[in-house]
């Protein structure tokens, strides 16, 4: 199994829309079911500070990860993600490639010294793909976020790069 990883493109946009709108993704992304494919256009067009990663395998679109630099300058240092892998592929080692590559791309290019995310709880999967890349719990958010008709909780989980 040979993963690439690339920017995303505009053509990317309706590949994006059908991995979003399987039930586990939106479950577990703060993205709601039915967004149009122009919500995901908006999302291909190059913006700055927002690098827009894909995972490909054999030609198909299976996996995303937004990298999202802070734009304020005392606060440059830091970047968000956010990422996604296509149901019938998650456990295959595409998070794992997608977040490998964004981790080579904040440490080695972007000076990027603090990386977050936050990820639902209940996500034991996810949480310990990020425990396994450095991420470590700061805090768990209570009823940050509506799902299933119910509040649940996040954990807010960094990485900080070591000293050089």
């Amino acid at each position: 199994m040979s993963v690439i990883i690339r920017h995303a493109e505009l053509s990317d946009a309706a590949a994006l829309q059908m991995i979003y709108q399987q039930p586990s993704i939106f479950a577990n992304t703060l993205q709601l079911p039915y967004q149009s494919v122009s919500h995901w256009q908006a999302l291909c067009q190059p913006t700055a500070g927002f690098y827009n990663l894909i995972a490909e395998l054999d030609g198909e679109l299976v996996g995303q990860l937004g990298l999202q630099q802070f734009q304020n300058q005392r606060r440059r240092h830091v970047a968000d993600i956010g990422m996604a892998v296509s149901e019938p592929y998650q456990g295959q080692g595409i998070g794992s490639a997608l977040l490998r590559s964004a981790l080579e791309m904040a440490d080695n290019w972007l000076n990027i010294h603090r990386l977050e995310l936050q990820v639902y709880s209940s996500n034991e999967a996810a949480v310990a793909l990020y425990e396994r890349f450095g991420f470590e719990v700061e805090a768990e958010l209570t009823d940050f976020a509506f799902q299933y008709g119910r509040y649940v909780n996040v954990l807010q989980m960094a990485r900080i790069m070591s000293s050089r």
